[in-house]
Order: C-alpha cells, then sequence, then structure tokens
C-alpha cells in the first residue's frame, strides 16, 4: 500500500445479486478476493458503484461483515455509511465500526441539498461519533452539493477525517483544493480521485491514489500507472494511462455506473447479476460498446 492510509488503488465494488434479486454475499466474498487478487489495496462495500440506495441497512451490515472476514488481512475495507439523513449516517458509521472496517466513507447528503454550515454540521456528528477514519465523498453530479474548499479545510482539522474522494470532476479544482489543505498544515489529508477518466490529471492535481470502478477489470495496469507515476517515470505513466483511457470513457460513460462495470463482469465471466431497479441492464447497444473496449483493451 505504500505510504498511504488505505492502499493507492481501491475498487468501489459492485454488489453482486443473484437471479431473484436477493443479495448474494457468496459472490461479494470471490469478487472481493479476486479484486484484491488483482491490484486493490482496498475496497469499498455500499458505495455509489455498489448500488447503496437499494441496500437495506441489515443487508449493507452483511456486506460489511462478509468482506471484512474475506479480504480484511490482506487490503483496507472502507464502507459506505453516508446518507442524506444524519442520523441514519450516525447509526450506520456506528455499526460499521463495530463489524472492523477500517474506515468509512460518507457522501454528501444527497437531494436536500444542505448549505455549507449543514454539511460542517452533518460531516462532524458522523466523525464524532465514529471510531474509526473517515473518507468523505464530493460527486455534486449526484448529490447536488459541492464540499466547497474552506468547507473541506475546516472539516480537515478533525482528527477522524482523513481523506476525500474527489469526484468533482475539476482537476484544477482539485489542484486548489490540494494547495489549500497545504497552506493551512494539512498536507496528510490524502485526496483520493473518484474518476477514472481523470487519474492522471489527478495526480497531477495532488491526488495520491484512486477509488476506481475500472479496477474491476484492469487493476493490475492502473496499478502500474501509479507505480510509475511514483517513481518519477512521467512518460510511463503517461502511456499506460492513455492506453486506458478508451475503456474507462465507455466504462464510465456508456450509461449510468455501475450498468456498464456489470455488464462487463459478466462478459469476462464474473455473473455478479444484474442492477436493482431504478437501474436497468445494459441493452443490446450499450453491451456492443462494452464488448468491442474489452476486446480493444485485450481482455476479451
Amino acid at each position: 500500500m505504500g505510504t498511504t492510509r488505505f492502499g493507492e488503488v481501491i475498487t468501489a465494488m459492485v454488489t453482486p445479486f443473484a437471479t431473484d434479486g436477493s443479495l448474494d454475499t457468496k459472490t461479494a466474498r470471490r469478487l472481493a478476493a479476486h479484486l484484491v487478487e488483482h491490484g486493490s489495496d482496498g475496497i469499498v462495500v455500499c458505495g455509489t458503484t455498489g448500488e447503496s440506495p437499494t441496500l437495506s441497512h441489515a443487508e449493507k451490515l452483511e456486506l460489511f461483515e462478509s468482506v471484512v472476514d474475506e479480504v480484511g488481512d490482506r487490503a483496507s475495507v472502507i464502507a459506505g455509511t453516508g446518507t442524506y439523513n444524519t442520523a441514519e449516517s450516525v447509526d450506520l458509521t456506528r455499526r460499521a465500526s463495530d463489524l472492523g472496517v477500517d474506515a468509512c466513507l460518507v457522501v454528501t447528503p444527497y437531494y436536500s441539498r444542505p448549505p455549507q454550515n449543514g454539511l460542517l454540521s452533518h460531516f462532524r456528528a458522523v466523525a464524532d461519533a465514529s471510531a474509526v477514519p473517515l473518507v468523505l465523498y464530493d460527486i455534486p453530479g449526484r448529490t447536488g452539493r459541492r464540499i466547497e474548499r474552506d468547507t473541506l479545510v475546516e472539516l480537515a482539522g478533525h482528527e477522524r477525517i482523513v481523506a476525500v474522494k474527489d469526484a468533482i470532476g475539476d482537476a484544477g479544482e482539485t489542484a486548489r483544493v490540494r494547495a489549500a489543505l497545504d497552506r493551512a498544515g494539512r498536507s496528510d489529508f490524502e485526496i483520493l480521485s473518484g474518476d477514472d477518466p481523470l487519474l492522471l490529471p489527478h495526480l497531477a492535481a495532488g491526488a495520491i491514489g484512486i477509488v476506481s470502478v475500472c479496477s474491476h477489470l484492469v487493476g493490475d495496469r492502473i496499478k502500474r500507472v501509479l507505480g510509475a507515476w511514483n517513481a518519477g517515470d512521467v512518460e510511463e505513466a503517461r502511456a499506460r494511462y492513455l492506453d486506458l483511457l478508451p475503456l474507462f470513457a465507455v466504462i464510465m460513460g456508456v450509461t449510468s455506473s455501475p450498468i456498464p462495470v456489470k455488464a462487463a463482469l459478466g462478459m469476462l465471466g464474473i455473473d455478479v447479476g444484474d442492477p436493482r431497479l431504478p437501474l436497468v441492464p445494459a441493452t443490446e447497444q450499450e453491451r456492443s460498446s462494452i464488448r468491442t473496449a474489452l476486446e480493444a483493451a485485450g481482455l476479451l
């Protein structure tokens, strides 16, 4: 894992479902082990890619426990415990902490779009209740609310708020956030890229790793991008990144995530089932684009 808290390549794991739509923890265990054996230093369970809004509390806790039991001795396990309800987020974070996760991923409250002072109070309430470190999750495209730069710097002063998953989609702003954190004496606060297509720009802007969807498919190759970058071989890192970019573009762009990566896993012989409504399986046209991208990447 190097010097990072939770690892350089952290996979935002899909949640496998059986044909009847029920949670499939046996496949979740196998998938987690597969990911750790193919480049992942850590696993996020029940994040966006894990279809967290469709999971009950009981299902989330079962997944946390199963993945910790399967790979907790080999990789960091980060539990997605954030919701748009502070009390619910506090309760789920406490329960996840008790199950032995290494950290919790807490998304900006969605739908209600709280003001910045509301975000401060929300995240501090969760951090105060948590026995493990928190990774904030800033994804305004899905939540409707950004964690503004000054808010993030202030939150970084909390002893248990240690990192952010940056999915704002603007590497220039990521660089400005990194600079503001450093000026405030928060150089140990970690930025994790939350956007596969922006991996290299985010590294240049000050990120130290990635929470990746495409690492389900090319975890070892993403790991080599980071290895080259950290070794100071910028040309090698760029070449490897550009080689992966067409695959990233399709898996992250052809339709709503995690529809494409679930389809891609099935094509590679790892059956994780269909998404739960309101998400739907990939269409035939989307599957054709995904298959072409997998073939071009040498995966099929």
